[in-house]
């Protein structure tokens, strides 16, 4: 006999579940058709983005400067103490040497110290007619032995000195190392974003660039903004002399240069030694803050951090190594956030 039984209804739970669900499925369907693609960056997006990051490469590089003046200056210094160290042994070894001539004589010999042959002597007199000679030994011995005293902490103290600055110098390597990778971590960014663009708009802010280089250079009479001295004169003769050049981070010519490189090195030009970073740079002469005083030849600090400097070319417009990608030109002193210039 066939079976009548009614079909077992869905709970009341289970219907809440699938309905639910379902309704779900319908809204992140309609929002997935609705949400607009993710928008791909435009190249003055990009160019900002890259801009900052060759700023932020620029900033790490000085930092990178400092730290490899910083090594050089250490190694120079551990030069000289260990120099001084070898010198100074060398003292205190003649000073052994001549205090110790007598007792070695006396050990090949096999003979008895002279001052042991007095105290054992049995005859006063013998021993007070040679007392005047060992008072005499004496006093000679115990100056000796002072000057030794004196040459054995002079090396103490110069031997810590360099195992301070050996110290100072690993760390500094580490900081160099650490900073070196930064700004090439950046770099690398920025290429990255550069290659999201197509190839039209890649040659577009390539062309851009180049016409502002070209531009730039091909402005050489800028004219004077009052007497620049002798040596200024000499550095921006030098710094001209490099227009078209290369921007290198950490580079200090002549092939090639980084901001403060270029400074330091056109000044060196002219005779004139200046520290090789930006911020050092910034304390090394006379502060103008008025542009109005700047002559040419003058240093231009640009930025809060003074990351940045270049020469002052006279008629609001500085000759600089601007950033990776660019060479040695001319740019409007109105186009970074000028601080001071630096009057040598």
């Amino acid at each position: 006999m066939a079976s009548h039984r009614r079909p077992k209804q869905p709970s009341r739970t289970r219907v809440t579940v699938l309905t639910t669900a379902a309704a779900a499925a319908v809204v992140l369907s309609a929002n997935a058709a609705n949400a607009a693609p993710s928008e791909k960056p435009s190249k003055g997006d990009v160019k900002a983005k890259v801009d900052k990051l060759y700023e932020e490469a620029e900033q790490a590089t000085e930092k990178y400067n400092g730290a490899q003046e910083k090594q050089e200056k250490l190694q120079k210094e551990i030069s000289t103490i260990q120099d001084n160290v070898a010198r100074g042994q060398e003292e205190l070894n003649e000073l052994r040497d001549s205090i110790g001539l007598a007792a070695a004589a006396q050990y090949r010999t096999g003979s008895i110290d002279s001052s042991v042959q007095l105290f054992l002597s049995a005859d006063p007199d013998d021993y007070l007619d040679k007392a005047s000679t060992l008072d005499q030994l004496s006093g000679q011995q115990v100056e000796a032995l002072k000057k030794i005293q004196e040459k054995q902490r002079e090396l103490a103290q110069e031997r810590a000195e360099a195992s301070d600055k050996l110290k100072d110098l690993a760390s500094t390597r580490t900081e160099l190392g650490k900073k070196k990778q930064e700004v090439q971590t950046k770099l690398a960014d920025a290429r990255k974003l550069l290659n999201t663009l197509t190839a039209a708009e890649q040659a577009a802010l390539n062309a851009a660039d180049a016409r502002a280089s070209r531009s730039a250079t091909e402005r050489v009479d800028l004219g004077n903004d009052g007497s620049a001295s002798n040596r200024a004169a000499a550095a921006f003769a030098a710094g001209q002399s490099k227009i078209g050049t290369p921007y290198v981070y950490g580079a200090s010519g002549p092939s090639s240069f980084d901001c403060s490189g270029f400074t330091s090195w056109a000044y060196a030009q002219a005779g004139v030694t200046i520290p090789r970073t930006s911020q050092a740079q910034a304390n090394a002469g006379t502060r103008i803050y008025n542009q109005s005083d700047l002559k040419v030849g003058d240093l231009v600090i640009f930025y809060g951090d003074m990351h940045h400097v270049g020469l002052y070319a006279g008629n609001g417009q500085v000759l600089h190594a601007p950033r990776t990608g660019t060479v040695v030109r001319y740019e409007s002193i109105g186009n970074m956030p000028f601080q001071f210039g630096v009057r040598i």
